[in-house]
């Protein structure tokens, strides 16, 4: 492998929103480095051959001399790096730890075409790239690193986790099993409709060989206020509503290109859970329609017997990415379980 190069990236190159240099939208976001307090350190890297653009938080009084836990931190599918991924990794920096949250290849402000492709394998190599990004940041104690993932991200995360032994650790929030839901639907609603999408995944795969335009998949940013109401899920209904209205970002897309279904319906992230030899702690909402998808991968993993079930009562999937008794709850659980793990 080519020597790993990390390169500082411009506030110019990034997009303010909501006034934040950075483009942060989450709550209590950093709007300038401040000595002594938790910093920034936008960086780019090349991860599979695509440029991917990352913050690199730092804790307060950081020494680039001395040595710190680290670890990565995914999006979610349809997200960025700016929202509820930057709120964790800020308080992973907050309490001593070293974290990176980074926009997917093809996504954000990521390189790499057609956008927002969303390849289960592209997304894997984006949480070993994260970790290849903290292996040589100053100050990354690379014998204690770890990694974080929420909903998708969390997916990927795990899937990762179980074939990259560098990770000594592995959490999840409310994780998301991205290709069993694009297989078989939310909730199995879909299951009897796979061979006709993928039809139409194969279809639009050619269409784009032949030089047509790059079919995309349906978007909830579409829809109206009333269908939006309808929609039978929790997941999709407060997700328009997260992604849409209150931590909108011009960057987050979420949707993907039809015809990654081809690869999507062929992934499962808790197929090899039982490979997951490390301390894994998974959290979700208790009233999530989306944890069966937790409880499913978790179940799997058989390997490890330092694992733990933590479930945020009455929280809902979306909830859990912004609502603050709910984040300060996971927030606590996060840093309790780390402290004697990393």
């Amino acid at each position: 492998m080519a020597k790993f190069v990390l390169n500082s990236v411009s506030i110019n190159d990034r997009v303010t929103v909501k006034g934040n240099q950075w483009g942060l939208v989450y709550d209590g976001a950093i709007t300038e480095n401040v000595d002594g307090q938790v910093n920034i350190h936008p960086v780019s890297y090349l991860c599979n051959h695509v440029t991917v653009d990352a913050n690199i938080y730092t804790p307060a009084n950081y020494d680039p001399n001395k040595k710190y836990p680290a670890l990565t931190v995914a999006h979610p599918n349809g997200g960025v790096k700016e929202q509820v991924a930057g709120l964790f990794a800020q308080k992973l920096a907050e309490n001593g730890y070293i974290a990176i949250a980074a926009d997917a290849a093809y996504q954000g402000n990521s390189g790499g075409e057609p956008r927002l492709t969303d390849k289960p394998a592209y997304r894997i190599e984006d949480v070993r790239g994260m970790a290849d990004a903290l292996s040589v940041f100053p100050g990354v104690d690379y014998t204690r690193l770890g990694a974080f993932g929420i909903c998708g991200g969390g997916g990927y995360t795990l899937a990762a986790g179980q074939t990259d032994k560098r990770f000594k650790v592995i959490a999840t929030l409310s994780a998301f099993n991205t290709g069993v839901v694009r297989r078989d639907g939310f909730c199995v609603s879909e299951a009897n409709t796979i061979q006709a999408r993928l039809t139409a995944a194969s279809k639009a795969r050619e269409k784009a060989v032949q030089g047509g335009e790059v079919e995309m998949s349906a978007s909830i940013g579409d829809m109206t206020p009333e269908q939006i109401k309808n929609l039978p899920y929790d997941m999709y209904r407060e997700g328009a509503e997260y992604y849409g209205l209150q931590y909108a970002h011009p960057k987050a897309g979420g949707i993907y290109p039809v015809s990654d279904l081809q690869e999507l319906t062929a992934f499962d992230a808790a197929a090899n859970m039982n490979l997951i030899n490390v301390p894994l702690l998974m959290m979700a909402g208790s009233a999530a329609d989306s944890l069966y998808l937790t409880e499913d991968a978790y179940a799997k993993a058989t390997s490890e017997m330092d694992k733990e079930l933590f479930l945020i009562k009455g929280a809902h999937h979306i909830q859990t990415y912004w609502v603050p008794k709910y984040v300060q709850q996971e927030s606590d659980k996060l840093m309790d379980w780390l402290s004697t793990r990393l």
